[in-house]
């Protein structure tokens, strides 16, 4: 149950940088109003938003919300500005998403420094972006749907690390192994509602999630390739547009993996990721300091 993007409208959190923005720049180019959701906007995000948010009558446009993505109330105003801004959705990416930040970390447990959570906080903020927000995404989303009496499309951001194991970030790939999991259990309702529930796989996408993060790029070498995010951005629209690609059939439930190629990621019997743009050279290196400093400094 495909359908064309053009002058429908999207609403897309962590729209304020990297991946997210690049798609929102996808959609809004093909003739999709678009709702930036997020804490705050990069200035390449910022200069969009001023050239497109006020346009011609008929024009694709962009808005902004602010939302702080682990706060479920911001999560409900963004649909409800969205309402008042275009009448209803036909879009949704809950795409925020950290990499294992110093702040809510595995390795650096709540109550130990970097760490922001807290001893008495009953949570890890990681889990609430990653995890969490898309799942509440997700219900208000059918719950929108459903209310507008209107098929959707929700596309999600799941990633290599959803179907591999990394030690220097746990929560991390056991976040995207909960979106993968929770995007096929979702397939059936494409077939019953016309609510297509999908995802995409990145591999190493050149983003400020990685190239900003001094921690993260000791893992990459210089024969690792990148992934671009207007790449992965494509992928997202085809998942919207289409009911099959070069990688095999899209419907609810689907997964593709985007590496310098596309593939289908199977629920059974799966490869894994491979080739360019899906390796970390230096993964044992980060492995080793992190095992050597829990030696030194306990945890």
């Amino acid at each position: 149950m495909s359908f064309s993007v053009v002058g429908k409208s999207a609403m897309i959190t962590g729209s304020g940088s990297g991946l997210n923005f690049c798609f929102a720049k996808a959609l809004l180019s093909k003739g999709c109003n678009i709702v930036l959701a997020d804490v705050a906007l990069r200035p390449e995000a910022k200069e969009f938003l001023e050239c497109n948010q006020f346009r011609s009558p008929g024009s694709a446009r962009a808005i902004f919300q602010k939302c702080d993505v682990s706060k479920w109330k911001d999560l409900e105003s963004v649909f409800a500005h969205a309402e008042e801004e275009f009448r209803s959705l036909d879009i949704v990416c809950p795409g925020a998403g950290v990499y294992e930040p110093l702040w809510s970390n595995f390795w650096y447990p709540p109550g130990k420094s970097p760490s922001t959570d807290g001893t008495d906080s009953n949570g890890y903020k990681m889990l609430d972006v990653n995890l969490v927000h898309p799942i509440r995404v997700t219900q208000l989303a059918i719950r929108h749907f459903l209310a507008h009496k209107k098929r959707g499309s929700i596309v999600h951001v799941s990633s290599i690390a959803g179907q591999d194991a990394a030690f220097p970030t746990p929560m991390y790939v056991a976040s995207k192994w909960g979106v993968s999991g929770f995007v096929r259990s979702l397939a059936p309702l494409e077939k019953g509602l016309g609510i297509r529930v999908t995802a995409v796989a990145p591999g190493v996408v050149k983003t400020p999630l990685w190239i900003e993060a001094p921690e993260k790029m000791k893992m990459i070498t210089k024969d690792d390739e990148w992934v671009t995010p207007e790449a992965v951005a494509e992928v997202m629209v085809d998942l919207i547009e289409k009911d099959e690609c070069a990688a095999g059939r899209i419907d609810g439930g689907t997964i593709l993996e985007v590496g310098k190629r596309v593939r289908r990621v199977e629920q059974l019997n799966d490869p894994g990721p491979g080739g360019a743009g899906s390796t970390m050279g230096h993964k044992d290196t980060a492995t080793r300091e992190i095992i050597g400093r829990l030696m030194e400094d306990g945890y």
